[in-house]
């Protein structure tokens, strides 16, 4: 037996005695079992845009608002809003709601989430209203009112449980070091928390005290942590997982099984519409030079990265923002950089290595496939690259708080409007120890002027135009290269129903077909 099954009978082992447990539970009440790849580590989806996170935070917080599975923002914790004539005041109407203490939700929640936590932590919170709220003011407790310096387009759409969760000010108001702090979790959300086996499980059950009435219909939600994917989907496959987000290459076979309902988005819990993207880190000499940069870029096949890692259910990037934002999105801009591997040793030549390069590249485990086609494309080109697959919390530490890296690989959630998730990529006041900021360090003050004027402006059509000068400018600097934009396909078990795998409370309808 190899070392590999053995890890795989070892996990399945852990998994079918869980399952037992599960099994029982089961027959008396609605429980449904997530499977997790990554440990989230901590609880707090206001300090992080991490996927891990927010995939078991989600449920069991709000935002202000929600989003519907077309985008669109519905109530949430604000029952409804008002917006000024000039558009700078915004004025919500609070639903009446408690944390899972007991103690009630308020306006002044809000306002300390905002000013405390998520503009000083959250990264594109922090880069996309951070300079844009002038003030939060709260009249009463069922009222908050947001005092913007210009009107705000995306306002509303950024104020769901991914971009701006709302936290409880009497549990993290004397915290001194926020990000630091492993507090235990106490959310408005629809489940709250129960348990926590560190790289096992997380087991959330059903807030009875929930203010949306009938909801959740689940009575336990149990996120299984399992990192090896393939033994994952054994797991799904033998009923012990009843929802799992699934890898292209099994697509597929899960949907043929024909006990699956599959499910695809362009968003989910820790953002929408991604862009596998390299960051070269500009602070190094050899990175930070444009036409190593540009050499990289001309010797990476991107059409054979969506072949083989995503099976064709991807597309190559076509411009620095996701084309699924249509209206900002400069088609074709990235036409200069195709695969090109003889262009790309002419280049190291030009920039002083033609005897060849090694560049290091820090990345997820869950990303080692991409790293490999990107090291075989790069050998070709002479550029020798070094994979450092590191577990998530090293990942960030290396990128973000250490800068010990020449490149990295991140999918960068692009959001619904530039505003939301492209803007903290670039913007020069994002560059520090915060995770999925500008990781490649870029300056540029035309780029951050533009961002700045598009924020203010309200017309959807002169904004795209300042959207698409941003991206010349990007493609022809390339503080990064956008490598494929990504599809999140997930599946569940026939016997439910009500998964909404958009938003990070995909769970909140979920219950068992009757």
């Amino acid at each position: 037996m190899t070392r590999y099954q053995r890890s795989v009978r070892a996990a399945l082992s852990t998994a079918a005695a869980l399952s037992l447990l599960a099994g029982a539970a089961r027959a008396q009440e609605a429980l449904a079992v997530v499977g997790i790849v990554a440990d989230p580590g901590h609880f707090n989806p206001a300090i992080t845009t991490g996927s891990h996170v927010h995939t078991v935070a989600d449920s069991m917080f709000n935002g202000l608002v929600a989003l519907d599975e077309d985008l669109q923002p519905v109530p949430d914790l604000a029952t409804g809003w008002e917006v000024s004539e000039d558009g700078r005041t915004v004025t919500f109407t609070l639903a009446e709601a408690n944390w899972h203490d007991g103690i009630p939700f308020t306006a002044e929640d809000v306002k300390f989430t905002f000013e405390q936590v998520l503009f000083e932590h959250h990264s594109r919170t922090k880069a996309g209203l951070g300079s844009v709220v002038e003030s939060i003011e709260t009249p009463d407790p069922r009222t908050v009112v947001f005092k913007l310096s210009a009107p705000h387009p995306a306002l509303l759409r950024r104020l769901d449980v991914t971009e701006a969760p709302i936290l409880p000010r009497h549990q993290w108001q004397d915290v001194a070091d926020i990000p630091a702090a492993t507090l235990p979790p106490i959310g408005t959300g629809p489940f709250r928390f129960e348990s926590y086996d560190k790289d096992a499980q997380v087991v959330l059950v059903k807030n009875e005290d929930y203010f949306k009435d009938g909801l959740p219909y689940l009575d336990r939600l149990v996120f299984r942590v399992i990192k090896d994917a393939a033994t994952q989907l054994i797991a799904y496959q033998q009923g012990e997982i009843d929802f799992i987000s699934l890898e292209a290459k099994d697509v597929e076979a899960v949907e043929s099984a024909g006990d699956s309902t599959i499910l695809r988005a362009t968003s989910g819990p820790g953002g929408g519409n991604c862009i596998m993207t390299v960051s070269f880190n500009l602070e190094r000499e050899a990175t930070g030079d444009p036409r190593v940069r540009r050499a990289f870029a001309r010797a990476i096949d991107r059409e054979r990265i969506n072949e083989q890692v995503l099976f064709g259910q991807g597309k190559v990037a076509a411009a620095p923002f996701s084309s699924a934002i249509g209206w900002a999105h400069a088609d074709g801009v990235l036409a200069g950089l195709s695969h090109d591997p003889e262009a790309a040793r002419a280049l190291l030549a030009e920039a002083g290595h033609d005897g060849g390069l090694t560049l290091d590249m820090v990345h997820f485990p869950t990303f080692n496939r991409y790293a490999e086609i990107m090291k075989q494309d790069l050998a070709a080109a002479g550029i020798e690259l070094v994979s450092r697959p590191l577990d998530r919390e090293a990942t960030i530490d290396a990128i973000f708080k250490q800068r010990d890296f020449d490149t990295n690989l991140i999918s960068y959630c692009n959001g619904v409007d530039p505003e939301i998730g492209i803007k903290r990529m670039y913007i020069s006041s994002n560059i520090g120890p915060i995770p999925f900021s500008n990781a490649a360090a870029y300056r540029n003050d035309r780029v951050d002027a533009l961002f700045a004027e598009a924020a203010a402006v309200e017309d959807t059509g002169a904004r795209g135009r300042i959207y698409r000068e941003v991206q010349k400018i990007l493609a022809e600097d390339l503080p990064y290269f956008w490598l494929v934009e990504t599809v999140r396909t997930a599946a569940h078990k026939a016997s439910f129903e009500g998964f909404r795998p958009w938003t990070g409370q995909f769970a909140e309808e979920a219950k068992p077909v009757d």
